[in-house]
């Protein structure tokens, strides 16, 4: 073997690594004490980290191997890979959560190595072990500290013993509801039911007082269960409006480990993040010491090797209480890569090699701020329900040094109702928090989709809200300015309705230009849409749709190819032109003077309009004779709000229920949701029995109002 001088770029410069290289006959590996050979990596995962690794995978030269389920058949990140292997059926526990599936994959392609993403089988110490023996290189810590961090108990206990602080509560292993409910009035109402096994807001309920404890508790066995296969749960006193914030840590197989700094992750709805930045704000130097020598104590404390996130509760005065560990990659690590110049699943990779860190603590230098707003096909009007369906119209803000979109979807693809509703991450980086945070905001107005709701809408209030500009951020947020976040729906403007108007027209004009070229007959009478007539204007009547209300909107045709609108006693000139511009079309009009150009998508008779200031939807209404007749379920019951499993029925035939009680619980998304009676009344019919599936908007109860009895009282 030769020995060879190895250089690695970094923030500060080049620094040095003498290494060895090993010569075989399928290329070159690295070798350093115990070094293992990556040319090929399996990602045990789907969607946007599975082609996050991918990437990374690439620009190092070594080979990546997809798995995937029916439902990912066609998915970017099987598109991606180099080679890709079907795993099984659409739900998670026969595909992306079988172990014997993934390792046979694993074998068959000559893997030498397993990433698991996040989720899924990235915590599973049993996987983590099974690698090992097969002889593949599983690119996450020990299996050791996978078990004593993944079971939270265990990690409080030694977290104690290392001198990191800790919140009290009980995680003895006498699971028995009285038990816990006895502890959790011990402790002092409102308490933390956690699964023990958890992450990711799964298998958490906050119990406000003892009369709901037991509820909450069973909700979120269930919700464990279905997550990770196990219920036992610890309860800890709930720490009120605390900040989320979390540090990155690494080591490496020679005993070194560093932290990359903090990222505040307050902001949260169910539990999960839905914004998050790095560093925090308003952390002093002193207190950003603090925090990552203490991630670095529990890190060493269980001997870390690779990528792990320790989470901390920060209280109004800067203590912080240490939360978990999350031993894996975490979703929001991007922002942490901005601020460091770092490439972490490059240093995966390379530890996993059992190469050295590529930086010491001193050479790691904190510079500017990044954000990264989740994506997510959900409702935010509805409780953030989570959607699925098809992404038909899909735009986004151009890629660059600063700004980057970490996705696993395409225009044409569908977000799956069996998994993660995540449509990707926007990630931007600034020279400081207010520079970073106008450019999310900027990029977010580019982000534009058509096909299902999303959260964008959202994510544009909760950026622009004047607290959260101040970097007033807490895990309450959400709630806490609710009414500023959620404000009532604007209708469109004058001008909006006439550049929607536009819009139809322009796209009449290029259908009958279209019809006339592939005529036989130029002069046809149905191949003209000027509206020309001899010595008069010609107007027409359009009716559109905006929400419930229907406007009617005069437009006259101009000799010189203007429009004049009329909206009630309002009349307004307009002109424009639909122009295509990297793929997307964009309406360059003028009302009244007044010159724009939002982008413009036409689909199933809804114009879509995007601005940098706004968007706006304006339809086409649909004839009474073809609209569905799709209202009986919800009036007449309880529909279900999106395609799921029945967990658990609460009423039978002939129960008498009131508002708001609960009927059924469903799981989607990998989250349970609770269907409640939209009105008073006696149970006439159920529809679904526990474990069947249920299509959205399927009518699952049929409801029938209670008669008043002559005499009663009104």
């Amino acid at each position: 073997m030769a020995a060879v001088i190895l250089s690695f770029p970094t923030l500060q410069g080049l620094r040095i690594f003498t290494q060895k290289l090993s010569w075989t006959k399928r290329g070159v590996r690295f070798v350093s004490g115990e070094v293992g050979r990556i040319e090929k990596v399996l990602i045990a995962n789907r969607g946007e980290i599975a082609c996050r690794v991918m990437r990374t995978a690439k620009k190092m030269g070594v080979r990546s191997v997809a798995v995937y389920s029916d439902a990912d058949r066609d998915s970017m990140h099987v598109a991606m890979a180099d080679e890709a292997y079907h795993i099984g059926p659409a739900p998670s526990q026969e595909s992306y959560l079988s172990m014997e599936k993934v390792l046979e994959v694993a074998k068959k392609s000559g893997s030498h190595a397993v990433h698991p993403g996040y989720g899924f089988l990235s915590e599973n110490t049993e996987f983590a072990e099974a690698c090992k023996q097969e002889g593949i290189i599983f690119i996450g810590p020990p299996s050791s500290a996978i078990r004593d961090m993944g079971i939270k108990s265990t990690s409080k206990y030694i977290m104690s013993a290392a001198g990191v602080p800790i919140i009290g509560g009980y995680h003895g292993e006498e699971q028995s509801n009285e038990r816990l409910q006895a502890e959790a009035a011990q402790i002092g109402f409102p308490v933390m039911i956690k699964a023990v096994r958890g992450g990711g807001g799964k298998g958490m309920r906050i119990a406000r007082s003892d009369s709901v404890f037991l509820e909450q508790l069973e909700s979120a066995r269930r919700e464990a269960r279905k997550s990770f296969n196990d219920d036992v749960m610890l309860v800890e006193k709930f720490v009120e409006d605390p900040r989320h914030v979390e540090v990155q840590v690494f080591g490496d197989m020679h005993g070194n480990v560093v932290y990359l700094f903090e990222r505040d992750c307050s902001v949260q709805r169910r539990h999960q993040k839905i914004i998050e930045e790095a560093p925090g704000p308003d952390i002093s130097p002193e207190v950003r010491r603090k925090l990552g020598e203490a991630a670095v104590k529990a890190a060493k404390a269980v001997n870390y090797v690779g990528a792990g996130t320790v989470e901390f509760i920060m209280d109004a005065q800067h203590n912080f209480y240490f939360m978990e560990m999350n031993t894996r990659l975490q979703v929001e690590h991007p922002v942490s890569e901005m601020i460091t110049g770092t490439d972490l699943v490059e240093w995966q990779l390379r530890v996993a090699a059992g190469e050295r860190l590529p930086l010491l603590q001193d050479d790691i230098i904190l510079r500017g701020h990044s954000f990264e707003a989740r994506i997510y096909a959900e409702d935010p009007n509805n409780d953030f329900l989570p959607g699925a369906g098809p992404l038909l119209h899909l735009s986004t803000p151009a890629a660059d040094q600063h700004t980057r979109i970490e996705t696993g979807v395409r225009e044409g693809d569908e977000v799956s109702p069996h998994y993660d509703p995540m449509i990707a991450k926007l990630v931007v980086w600034g020279e400081d928090r207010s520079a970073a945070l106008k450019k999310l905001r900027y990029c977010l107005r580019q982000y534009n989709i058509v096909g299902l709701n999303t959260n964008i809408d959202f994510l544009l209030s909760l950026s622009g809200h004047p607290e959260f500009e101040a970097g007033n951020v807490t895990t309450s947020f959400i709630p806490q300015y609710y009414a500023d976040l959620f404000p009532a729906p604007r209708a469109p403007s004058g001008e909006t309705i006439c550049q929607a108007a536009l819009g139809l027209v322009l796209q009449e004009k290029r259908h009958t230009q279209a019809f006339v070229q592939a005529s036989n007959d130029p002069f046809s009478p149905f191949g003209s849409s000027s509206g020309w007539r001899s010595n008069i204007q010609y107007n027409r009547n359009m009716t559109l749709q905006l929400g419930d209300k229907k406007v009617e909107v005069v437009v006259g045709y101009s000799k010189d190819g203007s429009y004049t609108m009329q909206l009630g006693d309002e009349v307004y000139h307009v002109t424009g032109e639909v122009e295509l511009e990297g793929g997307a079309s964009f309406l360059h009009c003028s009302v009244n003077g007044v010159k724009s150009r939002p982008k413009l998508v036409i689909l199933d008779s809804t114009v879509h309009l995007f601005s940098t200031e706004d968007s706006s939807q304006v339809s086409v209404p649909v004839p009474k004779y073809l609209a569905a007749v799709s209202g009986a379920g919800a009036q007449g019951g309880a529909v279900a709000p999106m395609t799921g499993t029945i967990e658990k029925v609460m009423v039978k035939a002939g129960d008498t229920v009131a508002v708001g009680d609960a009927l059924m619980v469903m799981n989607a998304m990998k989250m349970e949701h609770t269907i409640r009676a939209p009105k008073a009344g006696v149970i006439k019919r159920v529809f679904f029995s526990e474990g069947s599936q249920a299509n959205r908007h399927a009518p699952l109860i049929e409801l029938e109002e209670e008669e008043v009895e002559e005499g009663s009282s009104q």
